[in-house]
Order: structure tokens, then C-alpha cells, then sequence
């Protein structure tokens, strides 16, 4: 049943694109919005100008406990911790915590399909939309949102019973949520995100969760090929799909490839849906990527051909091994989107080339170890930016003569560091920005930061 909304008194911490979304939709439904950010009124002058026309307060520069007075829910953006002193307090006190997703699938009226992961849900979720699209006919529509693109909860009112909604979801989201998706699936639990959630236990509990409510009439999809999201089986309420690179058991549906060809295996027959030479995106974890995008389709009754159309002549999300430009033989990618070291991992894997690396930002308190073993082994020349370079610098260790990388540099912003890519790469290289932390200690996000990075690449002489 929809919840009423009037005379409701909601707090919302978090004055970004979910919170701002939120407080939209609430203010519009008649309830007595508070936005709460630490920021003050001039760097939110944008914001404050967006939601003009409704009744919204704010409250900025700090979290004051007094916001609690009277109120009935306090709503958290996806940036803000359950730990913060000021939602603690709330719990305390009784007052419910929730978060735009939450709200969302309570009063979703269509079908949804939720995407979790530490790695690709964003490739995945957008796959996943464009294969909706291609199978989804008009006058009914196929939404990609959440986590990804535009939060969804103010654009409600539009979506009808008959379309079908994707979300992808964070393990921020995830962890307040008690409510699941009808199609849920979890493409990989590795270390992430370990600055906000504490430890790995933490992290994969909130990403559990997109399971835990399910009913026995839903469907999860899991990754055969990774230990964190295979774990989860014993989870399952209702029925299980699997992808993964090889065939999976008889009887087991799932998604699977083998000498060059996607197949779906379900009910004992296997079924191919599409050639591997299709896919335009580089590495192997972009096919294992398409293969849980399918699996997904499959799941929710998909036909072969809406997924082959979805997958054809997509070549990738901005700023996800994006291919900025070529300039006197040297290629530039955007791959901005890495935010943690097994994200740039996956990347160098992505090329044969000789590769330029940039690495930088901030870390998540994660382990570079990994990273820079592969480093040592693939990539002949590394410049290190931001907050995070002292780590990253003593995980490389120092230059060892005829090996590489042949030379680390430190550079200070992301202008210097592309001038500095450009001087030291050669005709036949590739200079790929796959920072591996994320944007926060210079950029608001990875799309800024991946902005200034194209813009400073296309400015080169």
C-alpha cells in the first residue's frame, strides 16, 4: 500500500543528487521536508536554487541534534554513514532511518531489477536497460536508475504498472534496506568500500541484503566464477540463475561461453544467443560482464534477440575504459570510473599494449599489493597524483634498473600528470587513467574528475 505523505516530518542528511531527488518528491507529496547538509549555503547555492519553488528547509553547516525534534523519519544520501553522530542519535531515539531506494520500492508500482557488486554494475546495469529497452514495447517504458544516472524516486508519478524499472544499488543503499527486488543479482564481493564499512564482513553483509528480502516467487543471479557472490547461495528464497565463463552443471539455468559463443542454458536445453566477436567492449571481465547482464534478461523473461540488441554496438559507459583520443600514435583512455585497485587490475588485463598508468586519489583503505605486482609486470611507466600517493608509491617500491615500470613520477593535479603521460608515452602505447582511489580529495566525483582529465587530454598540442 502507498504510504501518505502529508504533514510527514522528514529529515534528509545529504544534499546530493539522491537527497535532492528525495526531497522533491517528498515536498511534492505534502510532507514537511528538512534537507540537512555540512556544506553552507554557498557551495549549495546551486541545490538551494533547484528546489526553490517547494517547501523545503535547510539546515546547513553542521548536523545539530535539535533536527530530531518532531520528526518521523530521517532519510540518509548515499554518501552519509549510519555511523554519523547525528543518525545514531535518531536510532537512539526511535526515529526510523531509510533512503531514497527504500522509499522507492516501496511505492514502485512495475517490476524491478536490482544490480549489486563490487565491480561492473554499472556496465551490467546499463546493458541490462538497454536490453529492456530492445524488449519492453511502446507505450510501455523500460528506467535504468539508482546508483547510476538519475535517482528515480521524483519521477514516481510517471512509471506505470506495465513498465519495468533496473536499478543498480550500492552497499550504502543496501545497508538500510528491508526491501529486495523482484530479479536481484550480485556480481562480485571483493574489498571495497572498507573506509565506510570497517571490514570485508561488514561490506558483504550489506550487499547480502539485496537477498535477504526477497519472497519465493523472486529470482537472484550469481556469479559462479567469484567466491563472495557464489557464497551467498544459501541465501536464496526463491530461484536461482548463475552466470559465469564456463558451463555450468545440467540442470543449472545460467548464462556461459565457449569457443567464441554466449549461451543460455535452461531446462536442459542450451540456446545460443551471441557471438563473443559482437561485444565491443575490451577485457575479459566485460564478458563476464554481458554474461551477467543475459543471465539477468534471461531472468526476467527477456527474448535472445532484445539481449543480442542490447549488447550490439554498446561501447561502454563514459568514463569506464573510455577512449578519449589518438595523438602522434598514442591512445588516451578514460577510465576514471576505477575506483579501487582491482578495478585498474581488470583494466591493464583490458590491453597488450605498452601502457602509461595514472594512479591516484583517495583511498579506501584497500590493498594495493595486487596492483602493483601487476604493475611490475605489465606497465612500463606509472605517475602517481592526490591523496593517496604515499601508499601507492610504497606498494611499488622504488625503480629497479631494466625492469618495470622504467619510471614512477609524482605529480601533483591532473594537468600536470597528463603533460607528463604525454611527454614519456610512445608511438604504440596507451595512456590510461585508472586511478584505483577514488575523486573526493580534488573532485566532487569520478565524472568530474574524468571530465578534467578529457578536457586536459584534447587541450595537448
Amino acid at each position: 500500500m502507498m504510504r501518505t505523505w502529508t504533514d510527514q516530518r522528514v529529515l534528509i542528511i545529504g544534499a546530493a543528487r539522491q537527497g535532492l531527488a528525495l526531497a522533491r518528491y517528498l515536498a511534492k507529496q505534502g510532507a514537511v521536508v528538512t534537507l540537512n547538509d555540512q556544506r553552507n549555503a554557498e557551495q549549495l547555492a546551486a541545490a538551494v536554487e533547484s528546489l526553490k519553488e517547494l517547501s523545503v528547509h535547510w539546515a546547513l553547516g553542521s548536523h545539530p541534534f535539535d533536527l530530531l525534534e518532531q520528526t518521523d523519519l530521517v532519510c540518509l544520501s548515499g554518501g552519509v554513514s549510519p555511523d554519523m553522530p547525528l543518525a545514531v542519535e535518531a536510532a537512539r531515539r526511535g526515529i526510523p532511518l531509510s533512503n531514497d531506494s527504500q522509499l522507492f520500492l516501496e511505492a514502485v508500482p512495475c517490476p524491478v531489477i536490482g544490480i549489486t557488486g563490487s565491480a561492473g554494475k554499472t556496465t551490467t546495469t546499463t546493458l541490462v536497460g538497454r536490453m529492456a529497452e530492445a524488449h519492453i514495447k511502446a507505450p510501455n517504458r523500460a528506467w535504468v536508475g539508482g546508483n547510476i544516472g538519475t535517482p528515480l524516486i521524483d519521477q514516481l508519478d510517471e512509471i506505470k504498472p506495465t513498465d519495468l524499472v533496473t536499478l543498480e544499488l550500492s552497499s550504502f543503499q543496501l545497508e538500510l534496506m528491508t526491501q529486495a527486488p523482484q530479479v536481484a543479482a550480485v556480481l562480485n564481493i571483493t574489498p571495497n568500500h572498507l573506509d565506510r564499512h570497517g571490514t570485508l564482513e561488514a561490506y558483504a553483509a550489506a550487499k547480502a541484503r539485496i537477498l535477504e528480502y526477497q519472497t519465493p516467487s523472486s529470482i537472484s543471479v550469481l556469479n559462479r566464477d567469484d567466491a563472495g557472490s557464489w557464497s551467498l547461495a544459501g541465501k536464496i528464497r526463491g530461484r536461482l540463475v548463475t552466470f559465469g565463463l564456463a558451463r555450468p552443471a545440467l540442470g543449472t539455468p545460467g548464462t556461459f561461453v565457449e569457443n567464441g559463443e554466449l549461451f543460455w542454458q535452461v531446462e536442459g536445453s542450451v540456446l545460443p544467443f551471441l557471438s563473443q566477436s559482437d561485444i565491443l567492449l575490451r577485457g575479459e571481465h566485460n564478458v563476464a560482464n554481458v554474461l551477467a547482464a543475459a543471465a539477468i534478461a534471461f531472468a526476467a523473461g527477456f527474448s535472445p534477440e532484445a539481449v543480442a540488441d542490447g549488447v550490439s554496438s554498446f561501447a561502454g559507459v563514459p568514463h569506464r575504459l573510455q577512449h578519449v583520443r589518438e595523438l602522434r600514435g598514442v591512445n588516451f583512455y578514460n577510465d576514471s570510473i576505477a575506483t579501487a585497485p582491482e578495478r585498474t587490475c581488470a583494466a591493464i588485463r583490458s590491453f597488450d599494449e605498452p601502457i602509461v598508468l595514472l594512479l591516484g586519489g583517495r583511498d579506501k583503505n584497500l590493498p594495493w599489493d595486487e596492483l602493483a605486482a601487476l604493475v611490475h609486470e605489465r606497465v612500463d611507466h606509472v605517475i602517481v597524483f592526490g591523496e593517496a600517493s604515499t601508499k601507492i608509491l610504497l606498494a611499488l617500491g622504488p625503480v629497479k634498473p631494466g625492469r618495470r615500470p622504467y619510471t614512477i613520477q609524482h605529480c601533483g593535479d591532473l594537468e600536470t600528470v597528463v603533460k607528463s603521460a604525454a611527454e614519456v608515452a610512445e608511438p604504440g602505447s596507451v595512456v590510461l587513467l585508472s586511478p584505483g582511489g577514488t575523486s573526493y580529495d580534488q573532485y566532487k566525483d569520478f565524472e568530474e574528475r574524468g571530465e578534467a582529465y578529457q578536457s586536459w587530454v584534447n587541450r595537448l598540442p
